[in-house]
């Protein structure tokens, strides 16, 4: 009997630690943030975020430094909340730009450090920034230019 009341308190054991080490994969792999958000906002407004999802990565020179935390409408622009992790410092005269990894891949903010002294506090806006490019847009000027140049040639 005794030693009947021992396996279930090693099997008891055992299921807790399944449990807790299978929540602690799911938050790690679903990069939830349960303790409180690191790092500081930013902002920065765009004529254009086409693709871009909340959560897409924010790069410096390749590597990551934060991410998109909100995307929202402010006027008639698109308006991104931008986390960056706290050890990261930008002047005031970065250039955020939308890009993409390949022709039809994933989106991603990026920032070119400027040279300016005066750095950027949380809360305050990115005022230099480039949306990305329309892929409709440049084939329709790239076969409107090929068309206008066999006409001229006539």
């Amino acid at each position: 009997m005794a030693n009947q009341g021992r396996t279930e308190l090693i099997v008891g054991i055992f299921v807790l630690v399944g449990i807790i080490s299978l929540s602690y994969l799911t938050i790690r792999l679903g990069k939830l943030e349960i303790f409180g958000n690191n790092g500081y906002v930013v902002y920065a407004d765009f004529a254009s975020v086409a693709g871009l999802k909340i959560g897409d990565p924010v790069e410096i020179a390749g590597v990551k430094v934060g991410k998109v935390e909100m995307i929202s409408l402010a006027d008639d622009r698109a308006r991104l909340n931008i986390r960056l992790e706290p050890k990261v410092q930008l002047q005031e005269d970065v250039i955020a730009s939308v890009r993409a990894r390949g022709l039809i891949g994933d989106k991603f903010v990026m920032i070119t450090p400027g040279a300016a002294d005066k750095l950027l506090k949380p809360g305050d806006k990115i005022r230099e920034t480039e949306s990305p490019p329309d892929i409709s847009e440049v084939i329709g000027k790239y076969v409107g230019g090929d068309l206008t140049s066999k006409s001229e040639k006539k």
